[in-house]
């Protein structure tokens, strides 16, 4: 009998398929979708039932009409949500925010509209109807998850299989197949920035058990925990900026003003930053050769950057993970739900501060009630945006996660609202590793922090004064209205124009660092000239109980005086009683490397710090605070694999992060025209076969 030509083609796409089919009938495939099937009708069920009891003017509430609407909302949603998704894809950015809303309400609308027993009519109360079942279905699937982050993680995974697939489709594999992508082999490097957290602070929470994941990596031995040194200024722009560019001495501190272009710059507000940005590349950035920047203040020289600030702009059509996070019942609709009830415990546990009298504390109302759920909003897009860029291969992403920075400067960085949210990111982290099969490489996770915080009352709350009338008591005749900026997360606005007239003598704070400029002079001025124009300033503020240290430049360099002494930076001679001793004994060091930063102030000044609690003076109205010396907020963490190498014993300084972190991208074979290192291939020593992509084993080290 003749075979038919077409045979040795057929056979095998037979197999195929029946593979195929075999995959999508396993019993496993199967009771999990049923699973997922039934609690998504029993949350619809006890949804509807308690919206609709709520309605006025709903007559009937019957569990058969109910049973029917369950039905109903399913088949609404599986025709809708797939053609909304593609139009939230197709407007990307705040269209995506906008239509990721409406997309839930649109579901119950129709459904309700075409709902046989007919028990809501009209439009207005049908988008009330909805709109409460949308907020309702939040909370049931948040207490059904017992808190935890199940829901997100399968949503997570169904966008990591989309992505993959497609790719896969793209590079000529099959058009249509139920088989779940294979872990990718080839290494990737995922690097998670926990915004603001110390060494002390992390070491403690792990060892009081308050961290599972990161207790788990380091108890395990797949990983280890060390401190490094932010120096002067620990600010998360000039860390970043050394981090990811290696180039820390751009960034004298968190705003600044600069003389040859009279403009006060202030590192979080877009339109700076993206002035800044040219400034810190060189091309040779941590993210250059394909890497991915999310959250972060500067891009790396990252070939994606998504809401990175430098670039203004919120993720695109191309970015799937936006897109899909919006669109999700899961997503930004559940974010948004759960962020107001952060508002509602953010009033409650400022209220317990005020009762208990807990000092010291600043106010948490106005700006910041919106900022904490924001910041929870943002956390939950970065994870998302984290798995898509995972699934696609990304070889390098640097994500920046500000929750804990964000509470605990109004709270206080120990304080137990602040552990919270550290305890929230850690399930973060946790999250990462339940997706990492799903991911197209073999990540390897390094976690690390860009500064910590140093807690104490304000300038202001100690003194009755701000730094800024200090500065104009001081000052004579003239009078240095320098304009007031929120704190950092909060300084995003843009200036109205035209901006007011500069003052003479212009006060910029950063935590408990200020700059001060004589704004009429295009030379930074050394102290014999500041004491012809202002001849009460520099000895007024050195006596000033809350300011622990003036820098000026002298004939002899940079001398940082205080209330009973001097140091002279270049030599080390000291003149009475050291006044570096409180800042430590890397003080003299920071404050010299700070003095060739660009656009330094022509007096530099650093609050007091209590010699026995570590706590600090802020100038800006922040409990917790960090930019300057003193406390915690130069002792960083880096948690890293346990055998990697680190070639140098003391991480001091971003730029010295930097260095680290592109060696490692080197040995993993990431980074091209890499360091005389070992290549990875030649170190098989330093990576286990059996290792996940997780995380890679530790210890307390």
């Amino acid at each position: 009998m003749a075979i038919s030509p077409h045979e040795p083609t057929a056979v095998p796409l037979v197999r195929s398929w029946r593979a195929e089919l075999r995959v999508l009938l396993s019993w496993r495939r199967i009771l999990n979708r049923l699973r997922a099937v039934l609690r998504s009708a029993l949350v619809t069920f006890v949804v509807l039932t308690v919206t609709l009891w709520l309605m006025p003017g709903v007559e009937s509430n019957d569990i058969v009409d109910t049973l029917g609407l369950v039905a109903i909302v399913a088949g609404v949603g599986a025709v809708l949500r797939p053609l909304l998704l593609v139009g939230i894809t197709a407007l990307g950015g705040w269209g995506a925010m906008l239509l990721g809303v409406i997309a839930q309400v649109v579901v119950i609308v129709v459904a309700l509209e075409i709902d046989p027993a007919n028990r809501i009519s009209g439009l207005p109360s049908l988008v009330v109807t909805a709109i409460l079942a949308v907020v309702f279905a939040a909370i049931v699937d948040w207490m059904a998850d017992s808190g935890t982050e199940d829901t997100f993680v399968r949503e997570a995974r169904r966008l990591m299989r989309g992505v993959r697939r497609r790719q896969s489709r793209l590079a000529g594999g099959p058009l249509l197949t139920f088989r779940r992508p294979s872990p990718g082999t080839e290494p990737g490097l995922l690097m998670v920035q926990l915004d603001g957290l110390s060494e002390p602070v992390l070491r403690w929470a792990v060892r009081a058990g308050n961290l599972p994941t990161l207790g788990h990596w380091l108890r395990s031995g797949s990983h280890t925990m060390r401190g490094w040194h932010t120096g002067l200024p620990s600010t998360t722009p000039a860390s970043q900026a050394g981090i990811l560019h290696g180039a820390t001495r751009q960034i004298p501190a968190f705003r600044w003003f600069e003389k040859d272009t009279r403009k006060l710059m202030v590192t979080n507000r877009p339109r700076d930053a993206a002035v800044l940005e040219p400034r810190l590349s060189d091309g040779r950035g941590l993210l250059r050769d394909g890497g991915v920047s999310i959250g972060n203040a500067f891009s790396g020289d990252a070939a994606v950057s998504l809401l990175t600030v430098s670039h203004a702009a919120l993720p695109g059509r191309s970015a799937r993970g936006w897109a899909a996070f919006m669109a999700s019942p899961y997503g930004f609709t559940r974010a948004l739900v759960l962020g107001v009830g952060d508002v509602f415990t953010e009033l409650h546990q400022a209220r317990l501060q005020r009762r208990r009298n807990l000092q010291p504390r600043v106010s948490r109302s106005g700006a910041f009630l919106a900022l904490r759920p924001a910041s929870m909003l943002l956390r939950d897009v970065n994870v998302s945006l984290i798995a898509e860029q995972m699934a696609r291969g990304a070889p390098a992403i640097y994500c920046d996660l500000v929750d804990y920075d964000e509470v605990a400067h109004h709270a206080g960085p120990a304080r137990p609202e602040s552990m919270r949210q550290l305890e929230s990111l850690d399930r973060m982290l946790g999250v990462i590793e339940r997706l990492a099969p799903e991911a197209a490489r073999r990540y390897h996770l390094v976690v690390l922090s860009d500064h910590g915080q140093s807690q104490g009352a304000t300038f202001k709350q100690r003194y009755g004064e701000t730094l800024d009338e200090v500065v104009e008591r001081f000052s004579g005749p003239d009078h240095a209205d320098a304009p007031s900026t929120p704190a950092e997360s909060e300084a995003t606005r843009e200036p109205h124009f035209p901006e007011p007239p500069l003052a003479p003598l212009l006060v910029v704070s950063s935590g408990n660092l200020a700059l001060v400029y004589l704004t009429r002079y295009p030379e930074r001025l050394d102290r014999t000239a500041i004491d012809r124009v202002y001849p009460r300033l520099v000895n007024g503020l050195v006596a000033h109980p809350g300011i622990g240290l003036v820098i000026v430049q002298t004939a002899d360099g940079p001398v940082a005086l205080g209330g009973s002494g001097s140091h002279r930076l270049v030599d080390g001679v000291v003149e009475g009683v050291d006044p570096l001793l409180p800042y430590g004994p890397r003080a003299r060091h920071d404050l010299l490397r700070h003095q060739e930063s660009v656009h330094i102030g022509d007096l530099v000044l650093i609050s007091c710090v209590d010699p026995v609690t570590e706590e600090v003076a802020a100038f800006e109205e922040l409990v917790g605070s960090h930019g300057g010396l003193g406390g915690w907020q130069t002792d960083a963490v880096l948690v890293h694999p346990a055998r990697w190498p680190v070639t140098e014993n003391e991480l001091d300084g971003p730029d010295a992060v930097h260095r680290q972190l592109v060696e490692w991208l080197a040995m993993l074979g990431l980074r091209t025209q890499p360091p005389a290192l070992e290549p990875f291939a030649e170190r098989p020593d330093l990576f286990d076969d059996q290792d996940r992509p997780r995380l890679s084993r530790t210890h307390d080290g």
